[in-house]
């Protein structure tokens, strides 16, 4: 599957609105906007606790009004700024542009954390033209969960939400990787609910919730950010259907395009995220590849503590977690 390179202009991603700001806020990562730009301002844990980062995932960097956000940077003594991967598709004319926008302002960053490549569904087709462009043997499985009983439904309510959060702990303990803490999304939730962005979905099977997805939607995009399965009935493919559901619900809303948050390299068979990148891949999407983060250095040597502090705590088991949550 090759990777798409122009496929579309992207809409200003849901990590950039100002309610993502807001819920971020509310975790007490101080989220800050300078001219049409949202990041948030993080702390190195202690004993390096004056060593502050700003945080700006998913950017475009042609809204940047660059001296505003270094006099920013400056008065608040942060390191640098990382524009973590970008919203720009890599290899288009975009690409380039914003690239050589980067060059003049920024160092290459060490490190990606959002997924360099996502898939994205454009969801504006009728229905049987989804289902046809899907591949054979996942259609197969939607269809299997139907005759099966499994039903999804959408469950906007706190019940719902730890049924999610239980699910997704116990995906995550299963498969070995690690998740933000519970406190996070409800804090997503609150944030997001009351401005009808977030929707979570649960597949159930005689009557025992099997999988729930927690989305977000934004500009007419549907996000799938979040989710966690049961090891139970796994047979029934209750996790075919609730994507299948989730595609529907985002026509029903009006979405144009379903990103699917992340995916690994189609061409490595022995990437981790292997398995439901082939999964997301059955539904007909296209790989989309973004190019690489960009950090707007300050203070080189305060820069250079955290560069050593977060490389070695994706390393060291102990406080990966910690690290892991830091953004």
């Amino acid at each position: 599957m090759g990777l798409v390179k122009n496929m579309f202009v992207l809409p200003k991603h849901i990590v950039q609105s100002k309610e993502w700001g807001k819920f971020k806020s509310g975790t007490g990562k101080l989220s800050s906007e300078v001219g049409a730009i949202r990041f948030s301002v993080h702390q190195l844990p202690t004993p390096l606790s004056r060593v502050k980062i700003g945080y700006c995932p998913k950017v475009n960097p042609s809204k940047i009004k660059w001296k505003k956000l270094i006099d920013f940077a400056e008065e608040k003594r942060l390191c640098a700024i990382r524009f973590d991967v970008p919203n720009i598709i890599k290899d288009s004319e975009l690409a380039r542009k914003a690239e050589k926008i980067f060059g003049r302002f920024c160092v290459k960053s060490p490190k990606n954390t959002f997924a360099t490549r996502t898939i994205i569904l454009d969801i504006t087709k009728p229905k049987d033209i989804l289902l046809a462009q899907m591949n054979s043997k996942t259609r197969y499985n939607i269809r299997l969960a139907q005759r099966k009983g499994v039903s999804v439904r959408v469950e906007n309510n706190a019940k719902a939400l730890e049924i999610f959060i239980k699910l997704q702990k116990e995906t995550a303990s299963k498969q070995n990787f690690y998740i933000h803490s519970d406190d996070y999304y409800r804090k997503a939730w609150e944030a997001l609910f009351p401005k009808k962005m977030v929707h979570i979905l649960i597949a159930f099977f005689e009557g025992e919730p099997l999988v729930a997805w927690f989305l977000v939607n934004y500009k007419r995009v549907l996000y799938y950010p979040y989710g966690g399965s049961s090891h139970k009935h796994r047979k029934v493919m209750a996790s075919n259907l609730i994507m299948w559901e989730s595609i529907l619900l985002g026509k029903k809303m009006g979405c144009k395009l379903f990103d699917m948050w992340g995916t690994g390299n189609p061409n490595n068979k022995n990437d981790p995220w292997s398995g439901f990148t082939k999964f997301k891949l059955g539904y007909g999407g296209k790989i989309v590849e973004f190019i690489d983060s960009y950090d707007l250095v300050i203070n080189p040597l305060a820069y250079r503590v955290f560069n050593s502090v977060y490389t070695w705590g994706w390393r060291l088991l102990k406080i990966k977690s910690r690290i892991l949550s830091f953004f």
